[in-house]
């Protein structure tokens, strides 16, 4: 009998305990007595409303508790526009309160434009107070007289909050001062003046006024490190001149190709004038032939032609004999 009347009391206490859970999500009670302790005048009805909007009361009312002891006058619709807005109040509110203890004028609705741009507002303030240092890579650059010249500079920049909505960031400036040490160096006549005088890169960079457009505030421009690298003007006139070889060469191969096949063509007309003659002598006898037949010449005629041309051989051979003594015959005037 006992146990039957306590399950009743256990089915009661389970049922206001979902109650007072659901209470307690709609209705942040603890939440609400946390702001009225900290000054934050809001209602219970406020509250219950952000759960309705789906705003988390905790990321308003915390935020709001910081400004208000701070001292920075903003109000709830403030803060829950921007939450709706996909902003992070929290970080908003702290830049807030660190951009008023600095001493450094920053409005809500402009940390807000910040914020909602996708830079981080916090860490635009702490720049300002706590300026950086960016450290460039090694820029090579080539003097006048041809020597390569490395350089590495460390830039001080400091946050500029009023152009932190569409000013250029970090990747501009170091782009910017490569330009500058490219265009230093290379008006240089000699790489030894620029070892001799480094600064000469820090002043030539900043009148140039390179933070034009950007995030960012340039304070200076040390050079870090300094280094002589190749002969670059060397290294192209040795390419030039190799280059210049190769052309020339093939020039001449081209110049020998062609005397190459004149000479061949030559031969070829050579042989062709050789078969020519031997065509035309070959039509002698039949030139002869038809002569005898028509009564041109006699057969005497044809005699004499025959003696003359076996005297012309003999007196040929006998002219060859005399020179080949000749030849033989040693030379006794000295």
């Amino acid at each position: 009998m006992g146990e039957a009347s306590l399950i009743p009391i256990l089915f009661i206490a389970v049922v206001v305990i979902i109650v007072l859970s659901v209470f307690l999500s709609f209705f942040p009670v603890m939440l609400w007595i946390s702001a009225l302790a900290s000054g934050v005048r809001i209602s219970i009805i406020t509250l219950v409303a952000m759960r309705l909007r789906r705003v988390t009361p905790s990321r308003i009312v915390n935020p709001m508790i910081k400004a208000t002891k701070a001292g920075l006058g903003l109000n709830i619709n403030q803060l829950e526009s921007h939450y709706l807005a996909g902003g992070n109040v929290d970080r908003v509110v702290n830049a807030l309160i660190a951009a008023q203890r600095a001493d450094i004028p920053l409005e809500f609705t402009r940390a807000a434009a910040i914020d909602l741009a996708g830079r981080d507002v916090l860490q635009a303030v702490q720049m300002s107070v706590n300026p950086r240092v960016i450290e460039t890579p090694v820029v090579a650059a080539v003097a006048k007289n041809g020597i390569e010249v490395k350089v590495k500079a460390r830039v001080t920049v400091r946050a500029n909050i009023d152009r932190l909505v569409g000013g250029a960031g970090e990747e501009t400036i170091i782009a910017r001062v490569g330009e500058g040490i490219v265009t230093t160096v290379g008006s240089s006549d000699s790489h030894k003046d620029v070892l001799e005088n480094p600064d000469l890169i820090s002043r030539t960079v900043l009148s140039k006024g390179l933070d034009s457009g950007t995030a960012f505030e340039i304070l200076s421009i040390d050079i870090a490190d300094i280094d002589v690298g190749k002969n670059i003007g060397a290294y192209l006139q040795t390419e030039q001149a190799e280059a210049d070889k190769r052309i020339a060469q093939a020039k001449a191969e081209e110049r020998r190709a062609m005397a190459v096949a004149h000479e061949q063509e030559m031969k070829a007309r050579v042989v062709e004038m050789k078969a020519l003659v031997v065509e035309a002598e070959s039509q002698v006898p039949m030139a002869m032939a038809e002569a005898l037949r028509n009564g041109q010449i006699g057969v005497m005629d044809y005699m004499n032609i025959k003696n003359i041309e076996a005297d012309t051989q003999m007196r040929g051979s006998l002219g060859k004999m005399n020179d080949q003594d000749d030849n033989n015959r040693p030379n006794n005037n000295k």
